[in-house]
């Protein structure tokens, strides 16, 4: 298979498709590049216009179950941060305490999937060449992830915290 003349001919086509389909540039880009980095994994391809298309829908469709159990698992999360702040007579969590906890739990959620499963990879006390393994990167990557999660998810954490006061908009602390 000529990968060149496959990326030539179709990738505009099947980015002006996914655009269409996904309301997002970039994130039809991305489709379309996960796409052709499927079809340089085979060795034939029949049909190789409907067989990119129906790749790329595949990986749409994908995608939208992913953020339709996120949703659901956000909606759980919610409904856990409402009741962990309700009155305990048990003497449990104190409202703050509630309130922190969920915050984490609400940052952590908000990483992409490779950040988020780096920092839970490395709570569980996988090691770097274990970790690259699970997450299909190099190891010489995972220091870089596990850097950038961290700073992402303290980042997030420190603004669900802390809303952002009214005026105070664009003028996030580096």
């Amino acid at each position: 298979m000529d990968a060149d003349r496959l990326f030539r001919e179709y990738h505009g086509t099947l980015v002006r498709y996914l655009t269409r389909r996904l309301g997002d540039r970039d994130w039809a880009e991305e489709v379309a590049q996960e796409t052709f980095v499927r079809a340089l994994r085979q060795d034939a391809i029949a049909s190789e216009r409907s067989w990119l298309f129906a790749v790329a829908s595949n990986l749409v469709r994908d995608e939208a179950r992913r953020v339709a159990r996120r949703r659901q698992h956000l909606q759980l999360l919610a409904a856990e941060e409402r009741e962990a702040s309700a009155p305990d007579d048990a003497g449990g969590m104190t409202p703050e305490r509630a309130r922190d906890a969920a915050c984490a739990r609400r940052a952590l959620d908000s990483l992409g999937e490779r950040d988020r499963k780096a920092l839970l990879l490395k709570a569980e006390g996988l090691d770097y060449g274990e970790i690259a393994t699970v997450l299909e990167i190099e190891k010489a990557s995972v220091g870089t992830t596990l850097s950038r999660a961290r700073r992402r998810l303290a980042e997030t954490y420190d603004a669900l915290r802390s809303p952002a006061q009214p005026g105070s908009e664009g003028h996030a602390a580096s």
